[in-house]
């Protein structure tokens, strides 16, 4: 599977961005879909991560009650909602896939620059 994920940019604290992950080449409702993100300097991190149906979803303690997974199986879409930003949340997010289920993604979009002003 081909994964874009698009939609970042820069916002002031406070602010919100929705990221959004387009998926090609192969059925996408087979895949257990996440959002990693990698902030200057350190090393990628799991945001948040969704099941094959959308029915269950993880999120990273710093992000509970700001972000929100979703995604939709007829687009072959993957989303990120994210609201609330903090200038900690700045980093290159990426979409990952993976169709074993968690803790082992084989696909990885190109990565959307999310940079959050103070």
């Amino acid at each position: 599977v081909q994964l874009q994920a698009s939609g970042g940019g820069l916002v002031q604290a406070g602010g919100s961005l929705r990221l959004s992950c387009a998926a090609s080449g192969r059925t996408f409702s087979r895949y257990y879909m996440a959002w990693f993100r990698q902030p200057p300097g350190t090393e990628r991190e799991l945001v948040a991560s969704i099941t094959w149906s959308g029915d269950i979803t993880y999120y990273t303690d710093s992000v509970k009650g700001r972000f929100t997974i979703s995604r939709d199986n007829a687009k072959n879409t993957l989303n990120l909602e994210m609201n609330s930003l903090k200038p900690e949340d700045t980093a290159v997010y990426y979409c990952a896939a993976s169709s074993v289920g968690a803790g082992r993604y084989d696909y990885w979009g190109q990565g959307t620059l999310v940079t959050v002003s103070s």
